[in-house]
């Protein structure tokens, strides 16, 4: 393809709304513009990147023996009212109205629509297991769009269903899905992580998520430095300290102090002249319409996913600030475990804390000397949210690391979380009726396409991998000499002839405005024509990644650019 027959629109000047270097460099670069918050246009470039992924996933999920089908993105809403979603997904869903007055949805997810397929067409235990999937575009109205494909309302989601008689046929496939996505991001040439997750909306029992690992990931991740446990801080699972418990034998009698005006931890760290890890903070929520409270360290933060699988509660809210006034007769930030008339639920480490501060139950006063067992009683469960350095909690010897992760895809084993309600059933071999056992496999094509630049970038622009980059070569004249262009144009075919996608700059534009966008643009090879290439019959050759920077004889540089590409697109697909 040649430079001057393509829309590419590059940027010298970033948009004023970007702030991660996703959205500054592929505005800039000509890959996407904005049409509204959160919703952009592909060009040229990046429909060529969106491609390069979907023909990789659409390769690894044929070869795992999964079919490619095509649903509606306009959903009618008895499908959402029979699995309970239309009542509870929430504003996401952008709800719409047909000129009968027929309510629909604009489809964020396809559990509903993919189960109402099947019912219809699968009713044996004979046609199962099942596997399903499809590349589409996807709405969630989401209230704050960001950091531009990254967090977009619209965008192109691969998204995938398998049906099974019972759950261990199901957990083989989640497992055959599992290595599938792992093949698919290590041959998109991305340095992630398959890390355990919470299911959230989507139901089920099972999930993981699969991070690539940036510094402006919106993800907290954690992975343990002793063994290949990973997770999202939201489930990541803690241990107890091993060790002896502190001695309290000798601690007086908890005491109230004066601490007008300072509720908040900080404060109160600072007006006692003490530090927040000797403070014990208590959240009061609303679990189900029951008051509970959760304790934890002062400097420590509440995993409220892990409490609310804890209370088995459907709904967990924080208690309002007349509801905190009502259940510890005190101002909020001065509720205290000691006397509290809630169920109390202790984080692990509280019970390591030894004598604590914490709020009195009265206003502008708190107490010292608090003593977990003595002074009151918790249930003690696992509650915060994993930082770093704390003990890993699936081997006995780690630590965790903390990471910033972007997710791309996300597997869930769902059970008959669709299926029961929807009646999705099939007959067994006693002929007996069942629901058949889901899971869920999701991959955000235009997030990996985020994802990518997030991790290859530079102070100059794009870095892509061999596997995603929307060209493999581009070929660069600079000059006006009248043999630069023939010559310029002889590699041009000799390449393409040999399989090698290049793009031509062809322009009557000054040597150093073509470099500048070809870096900016990423592609992974420069070969540049010039002057000396009249004169010696060599031309430059230069990787993205400045790897390589050398010059080759005029008649090698086809064949040794095109092995070069096709040595790196191989050790991809069989790192694989």
């Amino acid at each position: 393809m040649r430079f001057s027959q393509m829309l590419i629109p590059t940027l010298k000047e970033a948009p004023s709304d970007a702030r991660v270097p996703s959205h500054v460099l592929l505005v800039r670069a000509g890959y996407i513009r904005q049409v509204a918050a959160g919703i952009f246009s592909l060009l040229p470039l990046g429909m060529r990147v969106v491609h390069r992924i979907e023909r990789i996933v659409r390769q690894e999920l044929n070869r795992a023996g999964a079919m490619e089908v095509l649903l509606p993105m306009v959903h009618p809403a008895p499908l959402w009212q029979e699995s309970g979603r239309w009542q509870v997904y929430g504003p996401q869903l952008l709800r719409l109205r047909d000129r009968k007055e027929f309510e629909f949805a604009l489809a964020p997810t396809a559990e509903e629509a993919i189960v109402a397929l099947v019912r219809d067409d699968v009713r044996s235990y004979r046609r199962l297991p099942l596997n399903l999937y499809q590349i589409q575009d996807k709405f969630r109205d989401e209230d704050r769009p960001r950091a531009g494909l990254m967090r977009g309302r619209e965008f192109i989601m691969k998204d995938g269903y398998s049906f099974h008689v019972d759950e261990e046929d199901a957990r083989r496939e989640y497992q055959n899905m599992y290595d599938t996505y792992t093949r698919i991001f290590r041959r998109c040439g991305l340095d992630f992580r398959a890390v355990e997750a919470d299911t959230g909306n989507i139901g089920g029992s099972l999930s993981h998520e699969f991070q690539v690992l940036a510094d402006t990931g919106e993800d907290s991740i954690v992975s343990c430095d002793a063994c290949d446990y990973a997770a999202n801080v939201e489930k990541a699972v803690l241990r107890r300290q091993v060790g002896e418990p502190p001695d309290t034998s000798a601690t007086p009698p908890c005491s109230p102090v004066h601490t007008p005006g300072v509720g908040r931890i900080e404060e109160v760290a600072a007006f006692l002249q003490t530090e927040p890890q000797r403070l014990l903070k208590t959240l009061l929520y609303i679990a189900d319409g029951k008051p509970v409270a959760a304790l934890l360290r002062g400097d420590r933060q509440l995993n409220e996913a892990k409490f609310r699988t804890l209370l088995g509660a459907s709904q967990l809210d924080p208690a309002s600030d007349a509801q905190v006034r009502q259940l510890s007769g005190a101002e909020v930030g001065f509720a205290g475990p000691v006397g509290l008339a809630v169920p109390l639920y202790a984080d692990l480490e509280v019970v390591e804390m030894g004598p604590a501060f914490c709020g009195a139950n009265r206003t502008d006063y708190h107490l010292q000397d608090v003593v977990f067992g003595r002074d009151y009683q918790a249930q003690v469960a696992d509650l915060r949210v994993a930082a770093a350095g704390d003990p890993c909690g699936r081997c006995e010897r780690g630590r965790y690391r903390h990471h910033r992760g972007i997710e791309v895809g996300h597997v869930f084993f769902l059970g008959t979380r669709y299926s029961e309600p929807m009646r999705c059933e099939f007959l067994d071999r006693e002929g007996r009726l069942r629901p058949m056992v889901m899971g869920c496999y999701g991959i955000g094509i235009t997030r990996v396409v985020a994802a990518a630049v997030e991790q290859n970038h530079d102070e100059h622009g794009i870095r892509w991998p061999m596997a995603l980059a929307p060209f493999h070569v581009i070929l660069v004249t600079a000059g006006l000499e009248p043999g630069i262009g023939e010559m310029a144009r002889r590699i041009y075919d000799d390449l393409q002839v040999r399989g090698v996608d290049v793009l031509y700059d062809d322009r009557d534009e000054r040597p150093g405005v073509k470099f500048k966008d070809a870096d900016l643009i990423g592609i992974p090879v420069r070969i540049t024509v010039g002057r000396k290439a009249l004169s010696d019959g060599m031309v430059e050759v230069r990787r993205r990644d400045g790897k390589l920077d050398t010059r080759v004889p005029l008649q090698e540089v086809a064949s040794v650019v095109s092995s070069m590409v096709q040595r790196e697109l191989e050790m991809g697909v069989a790192g694989a």
